[in-house]
């Protein structure tokens, strides 16, 4: 489609801070990560201790010049009302810890605010119902 150019974007990996393997081994400069040990984070999607093919998204960070990013639980449930709110979206807290882990590198000068970026988020908030209940303060 050409929305990125045609420059390799670089890649960023979002995590949960209660389950960053990838966040882990790219502040150590490793190749690959070692297994996350009791895992815990509202996002169930991102709740993988050894994700598969670990090696290669951080491959791919490293190559393109990306990050890796963790995100609270309480960042990313604000973030997904935040999408909400400016877009209509009822994002997954998958896509939340996108969100808020860009917010916290454009907060760092790493993504400038005229820079197009590109958010994926791969779920619905409609799996999420009790989480949002709860980040709702019931």
């Amino acid at each position: 489609m050409g929305l990125t150019g045609t420059a390799r974007p670089r890649m960023i990996a979002a995590q949960a801070e209660g389950c960053a393997p990838i966040v882990r081994a790219f502040e150590r400069h490793e190749p690959a990560p070692l297994m996350w040990e009791n895992a815990s984070t509202v996002a169930a999607g991102l709740r993988v201790p050894k994700p598969l093919g670990d090696f290669l998204i951080l491959s791919d960070v490293y190559a393109s010049g990306g990050e890796a990013v963790a995100v609270s639980d309480a960042e990313l449930m604000a973030a997904c009302v935040e999408m909400a709110r400016l877009e209509g979206i009822l994002g997954a807290p998958e896509g939340g810890a996108g969100l808020a882990a860009i917010s916290k590198l454009i907060a760092q000068g790493k993504i400038a605010r005229n820079e197009s970026v590109v958010l994926f988020n791969t779920g619905s908030g409609y799996k999420y119902l009790e989480a949002w209940h709860a980040a709702a303060g019931h």
